[in-house]
């Protein structure tokens, strides 16, 4: 096992983001927050008082979390997280809300407040 990073490895802005402001408070770089998170999430999932088969039936809704030990929650609660973050980074909200004739406003990766007309035409708002 090395410690080199992985060049292929790719990671959302808004995750690199959050670990930048989180490792500032803690007074470390982005890339040692990531890693900090991920070491903690691998102790937790495979900690021995988290069964994973009580994880996935609570994941599929055939547990109940109030039936669950804290570890095992809060295996579910990350979990749960994780899968939304991974889910709204991935959806296309403004072809969906276009398609149903809805018009939507939304910062531009200029940081320019840019109004979206289901015509596919676009309004500049603000210049950020």
């Amino acid at each position: 096992m090395t410690n080199k990073p992985h060049p292929a490895l790719r990671i959302s802005t808004a995750l690199i983001d959050s670990a930048r402001a989180e490792g500032a408070k803690r007074s470390v770089t982005a890339e040692q927050q990531l890693e900090h998170w991920a070491r903690v999430g691998r102790a937790l999932s495979s900690s021995p008082f988290v069964a994973k088969d009580r994880i996935e039936s609570a994941l599929a809704g055939h547990l109940p979390l109030d039936a669950m030990t804290g570890d095992e929650r809060a295996v579910v609660n990350a979990e749960i997280a994780a899968t939304i973050e991974e889910r709204v980074v991935t959806s296309d909200f403004s072809s969906a809300l276009a398609s149903a004739g809805l018009t939507t406003v939304a910062l531009d990766d200029e940081g320019r407040l840019i109004e979206y007309h289901p015509d596919g035409t676009q309004t500049l708002l603000d210049e950020g």
